[in-house]
Formats: C-alpha cells, sequence, structure tokens
C-alpha cells in the first residue's frame, strides 16, 4: 500500500481531475483482474487463506492482498474476504459480485479524496458525473456495457478480411471489409468518434489499433486485449475476454 501513503502526502493541491485519472487507474487494474487476467485472479483468491481484498492502483495495476493492519485504515477498503465465496458460487455469480463490491469501493475512494482535498459542491458534482459516464466494472464484466459504434452493419460477418490503413508513419485503427473511397473511410472515423473501448472506456482514435467482438460487437483497443494487427489478420473470428466466459485453464 505504498502509493497510498505516498498520495496523501500531496496536500490540498489535488483537482477533480487528478481524482478522476486516480478513478480510473484503479477501475482498469480491477478490471484487468477481472476480464484479461481472470485466471491468476482466481488462482491468487484461494479461500483457505485469510480475508482477501483486491485492490485497483492508479498504476493500472490489481492485487489481491490483506487489509490494511491500521485503523482506521489511510484509505477505503474494498469488501473484505472476496475469497471465501470463491468456489461456493458460479464463477461468473462470483466475478460479479466481486466487481458490484469493486464499483462501491472506487466511489468511496474517489469521494474520500473528494472531501479530503476540501471539493465543493459543484466540484463533486462534475466529479461524479466524470464517474457516471464511465460504464461500471459490474457493467463491463456482466456484458451490460453496450457503447458501440453507431453502424455495425459494415463490419459485421467476415472479420477475418480485416486490414489496416497507413496514412504515413502513423499507426491505424482496424478498418473491417474494404473501404476504397476516403471519404467513406473519413465518414466511419467520424462514426466511430463516440465509441468507448469496452476495456478502458477511452474514446475511440484514428491513429490507434482497434478491434471488435464478433459476438457483442464492442470495440477494444488492441493493446488493452494483447492483439496486435498482425495477430488480428489471422483471427478468423475474434471473441473478447469478456464473450470468452472468463474461462480458466483447466488445472
Amino acid at each position: 500500500m505504498e502509493y497510498n501513503n505516498k498520495q496523501q502526502g500531496q496536500g490540498q493541491g489535488r483537482t477533480v481531475e487528478e481524482v478522476f485519472r486516480d478513478y480510473k487507474g484503479r477501475r482498469t487494474g480491477i478490471i484487468k483482474a477481472l476480464t484479461i487476467d481472470v485466471a491468476d485472479f482466481f488462482q491468487q483468491c484461494d479461500p483457505e487463506k485469510e480475508n482477501l481484498c483486491l485492490y485497483g492502483f492508479p498504476s493500472e495495476q490489481w492485487e489481491v492482498n490483506l487489509p490494511a493492519e491500521e485503523v482506521p485504515p489511510e484509505l477505503p477498503e474494498p469488501a473484505l474476504g472476496i475469497n471465501f465465496a470463491r468456489d461456493g458460487m458460479q464463477e461468473k455469480d462470483w466475478l460479479a459480485l466481486v466487481a458490484v463490491h469493486s464499483d462501491a469501493w472506487l466511489l468511496s475512494v474517489a469521494f474520500y479524496f473528494g472531501a479530503r482535498f476540501g471539493f465543493d459542491k459543484a466540484e463533486r458534482k462534475r466529479l461524479f458525473s466524470m464517474i457516471n459516464d464511465l460504464p461500471t466494472i459490474f457493467e463491463v464484466v456482466s456484458g451490460i456495457a453496450k457503447k458501440q459504434p453507431k453502424e455495425k452493419s459494415n463490419h459485421s460477418s467476415n472479420k477475418s478480411k480485416s486490414n489496416t490503413k497507413g496514412r504515413g508513419s502513423e499507426p491505424q485503427a482496424v478498418k473491417y471489409g474494404k473501404v476504397e473511397e476516403e471519404e467513406v473511410e473519413e465518414e466511419e472515423d467520424d462514426e466511430h468518434g463516440d465509441t468507448l473501448c469496452g476495456f478502458c472506456s477511452e474514446n475511440y482514435a484514428s491513429d490507434e489499433f482497434w478491434i471488435c467482438c464478433d459476438l457483442c460487437e464492442r470495440w477494444f483497443h488492441g493493446k488493452c486485449v494483447k492483439i496486435t494487427p498482425q495477430k488480428a489478420e489471422s483471427i478468423s473470428h475474434y471473441k473478447c475476454p469478456i464473450c470468452s466466459g472468463h474461462k480458466r485453464p483447466r488445472p
């Protein structure tokens, strides 16, 4: 928990934007634990161990660890003992439960900072509005979040024919199907402008590599789901980590 100690020493200079970045980093770390890193997360939540908590950090990393020993702790603590319910529930239900408690924890941490740094009513409202614009962890993990491109018809079925459109040396987002006219490509960029990555919830950008899940039709940064443009070329039917059912490797 050394990060918490460091953050507490920053005094009253924290802004709404800084607290929101802290929130987003912690949120991304927890989503990684419950989706891409779910096999490792499952293994670490051994019911034979003591009460464990899932922590997300501003660095977008996560950790399963014992709760803080000091009372009161320097930051609000996550739900205690998530490991005890692991084998007594369906895995997807257990992950959803952890996700809900993680959402509650993230809000408590964000508004703890808001109180500590003296945010007024308008600043607290703005912070909540920024947070509320993102899907909750539960929505991401359970597949409820449906931030997708406005037009899907041009990007369905034959995603095995994905390619990249280069503009100079800049990386490009994945385009599915044939795009032969520059005007059509620009129109697609406009349509994707309000699309959010199903993993990190960042906005679509035309200079980044993106890939779409064939099942839920959500879009993801390639870096978020560990898919490169080269790897995408060999995938005939892409299934995102969420739609993969969070399956663990068999022992």
